[in-house]
């Protein structure tokens, strides 16, 4: 269970990293990522930050290299803009949510094609005519 602590400081801290990442991290590797979420242990020491990451498996995993490499810079700078006893370490994960949703709509829009009448017999040829 979340305390709204942990809820309101994990808010915070994707908010300043999404910043960090549009604003001041200049590695090449990080292609087009986007904070999705934070989460905190309950102690607040340390961060899972899940990203959605674009792009082929390669720049992908460029990308999450790049933003690991940065951490760092990253706590660095949470230290400065944050107000928290401890800064907490940052882990970046990539968040694999839009994908699996993406892959069950295809899934699902595979079945509904499937369960489709086809054209003749939805022309309603079977219905008495009305005298």
């Amino acid at each position: 269970m979340r305390t709204n602590r942990q809820r309101r400081v994990a808010e915070q801290l994707a908010r300043h990293i999404s910043d960090l990442i549009q604003r001041e991290i200049q590695d090449p590797r990080i292609g087009f990522v986007t904070v999705t979420r934070a989460q905190m242990s309950s102690d607040l020491r340390h961060a899972k930050v899940f990203v959605s990451l674009m792009g082929s498996e390669d720049e992908r995993a460029d990308s999450l290299a790049g933003l690991q490499s940065a951490a760092g810079f990253v706590r660095r700078a949470l230290g400065q803009r944050m107000q928290l006893r401890h800064t907490p370490e940052i882990r970046f994960l990539a968040d694999e949510s839009l994908d699996q949703a993406m892959r069950i709509e295809s899934i699902l829009a595979e079945f509904h094609e499937e369960d489709k009448p086809s054209a003749d017999s939805a022309d309603g040829g079977d219905r008495p005519e009305d005298n």
